[in-house]
C-alpha cells in the first residue's frame, strides 16, 4: 500500500463516511416503499427509525469530517491523533447506523454513540492543543 499523506487519509475518511450517509439514505428510501410512507414518518416506527438513523449521521459526519480535515490541514502530530479518530468517528458511525436502523437499544447504537463521542474529544482536544501550541 502506497504512503498516504494525513490529507490523503482525510479523504478515505471522508469518502467511507458519505457512503455510509448513502447507505442510510437507501435504508430511509427502502423502508418508505416497504412502509408505503410518501411523506413524513407516517407514525410508522420502522420509518422513524430508518429516518432517525440517517438523521443522526447527517448531523454527526459534516462536523467529524469538519475536525479530521483542520487536523491534517493544521499538521496535528502525533499522526495518531488523526487517525485515531478518523477509525473512531467512521466506526462509530458506521455502528450507530446499524444499530439504530435495526432496534431502540442495543449494542450498535450504544459502541456507535460511545465512539464517535471519542472520536469528538479527540478532535476537540487535538485542535485546541494545535491551536496554542504554535503561541506557547
Amino acid at each position: 500500500m502506497p504512503y498516504l499523506t494525513p490529507t490523503e487519509w482525510v479523504a478515505v475518511y471522508a469518502g467511507i463516511n458519505i457512503l455510509i450517509l448513502l447507505w442510510l439514505a437507501f435504508m430511509t428510501v427502502g423502508a418508505r416503499r416497504s412502509q408505503k410512507v410518501l411523506m413524513g414518518d407516517g407514525g410508522n416506527p420502522i420509518m422513524q427509525r430508518a429516518m432517525r438513523a440517517h438523521a443522526n449521521a447527517a448531523e454527526y459526519i459534516p462536523a467529524g469530517l469538519a475536525g479530521l480535515i483542520l487536523l491534517a490541514w493544521l499538521q496535528a502530530t502525533p499522526v495518531w491523533l488523526l487517525h485515531a479518530a478518523g477509525i473512531s468517528l467512521t466506526l462509530g458511525r458506521l455502528l450507530h447506523g446499524i444499530g439504530l436502523s435495526t432496534g431502540e437499544r442495543n449494542a450498535g447504537r450504544m459502541f456507535g454513540t460511545l465512539l464517535t463521542w471519542i472520536a469528538f474529544a479527540l478532535m476537540g482536544f487535538g485542535l485546541i492543543a494545535v491551536a496554542f501550541s504554535g503561541a506557547l
